[in-house]
């Protein structure tokens, strides 16, 4: 059965810690930093098609995950920051591990004699290992970054409503003029 709200006549609900410009300028930076996951791992999976040693389906599901991740974050789904922050910290990892690898593992390592080039997933060249190898670096301090603002989005307690008033409602608030209409 689904909880529903009764307020009194002339009460609306508003949510104090999304008006505030720091939680705005957070969930924008929150969503940006997943979009730019989703391209930079994009990026890698489709330039490092051959080379990604069956990778390539958890690359469309993380990227995927990331969007609807994204998508609620700009919907106030505050709930999700921590499940961001936590698909971070794996992606931070494997990228790392990406970059530096041991012997033999590493992007910059193929681009060695005796290593094959990559092929792109539409079957033509691929992109170079030491750009490959660039973009995989590239992703671990976007995935800092993000695990930080899904923290800090998080403290910001974005689910918090307060039943208030229309008369106490500031004149620029949107509900104060609908309601005063």
């Amino acid at each position: 059965m689904v909880n529903g709200r009764h307020l009194p006549p002339g009460h609306v609900v508003t949510y104090p810690n999304r008006e505030k410009a720091s939680s705005r300028a957070t969930k924008a930076i929150i969503v940006a930093l997943l979009l730019i996951s989703v391209f930079l791992i994009l990026v890698v999976t489709v330039g490092g098609w051959s080379k990604l040693q069956g990778l390539e389906p958890v690359n469309f599901l993380w990227c995927l995950i990331y969007l609807a991740i994204a998508f609620y974050v700009a919907r106030w789904a505050r709930g999700l920051l921590p499940i961001a922050a936590a698909l971070a910290i794996l992606m931070l990892i494997i990228s790392l591990i990406a970059g530096f690898g041991g012997s033999g593992t590493s992007w910059f390592d193929r681009s060695h004699v005796g290593y094959a080039a990559a092929q792109s997933l539409f079957g033509g060249p691929g992109l170079s290992p030491d750009l490959l190898g660039v973009l995989v670096f590239a992703i671990a301090p976007v995935q800092a970054l993000l695990i930080l603002m899904a923290m800090r989005g998080f403290g910001q307690a974005w689910n918090v409503e307060v039943d208030r008033h229309v008369s106490e409602l500031p004149p620029e608030h949107p509900l104060a003029r609908v309601s005063a209409a």
